[in-house]
């Protein structure tokens, strides 16, 4: 009896095991359930009385309102940019990063070759049943160690004042 109830239980978790995304996912940011995604949800912006309400622009259906947040044009003003000067489709850093020359498609080469690694690197058994974050065990090997680079950085004589200390080790 207990070698027919062991072949079942083995049975249940083969088929469950075999039930996998057709894209893994390394991270588990993304939302699952109903609800409001809360990264979508932007504050307005207090509301202002015009000196005269001749200034007010004719209200456009489907447009913008004048208390909605803008987060470029918020994030620009904040650092001390210029709106009016800031390029909406960002030619000069486009023409700076390919200034040696840009493969065509790219984007799809990259992100095949990611979805192949992920893939090998999906995860055990259990941690894909149990839907476990793999992510930094799956990058560990190419990941960049900060305080290494930190130390290379100084040793060759470059500042790094704003850099944290080096993490207190465990005696």
């Amino acid at each position: 009896m207990r070698v027919h109830i062991a072949i079942g239980v083995g049975l249940v978790l083969l088929v469950v095991a075999a039930c996998s995304r057709d894209n893994p996912r390394l991270l588990n940011i993304t939302q699952d359930g109903e609800g409001p995604d809360e990264f979508m949800i932007l504050p307005t912006r207090p509301l202002d009385m015009p000196q005269s309400f001749a200034e007010l622009p004719p209200p456009t259906p489907g447009g913008i309102n004048r208390a909605d947040r803008v987060p470029k044009a918020d994030a620009i003003a904040a650092l001390g940019g210029s709106i009016d000067r800031a390029s909406r489709d960002n030619g000069s850093l486009v023409r700076h990063a390919a200034r040696f020359g840009i493969a065509a498609g790219i984007r799809d080469t990259l992100a095949a070759e990611d979805l192949a690694f992920r893939r090998r690197n999906d995860g055990r058994l259990l941690e894909r049943l149990f839907n476990v974050n793999t992510y930094h065990r799956a990058y560990r090997d190419v990941a960049l160690d900060q305080y290494e680079e930190l130390a290379r950085m100084r040793r060759a004589g470059i500042r790094t004042p704003a850099a944290p200390p080096a993490p207190a080790d465990d005696e």
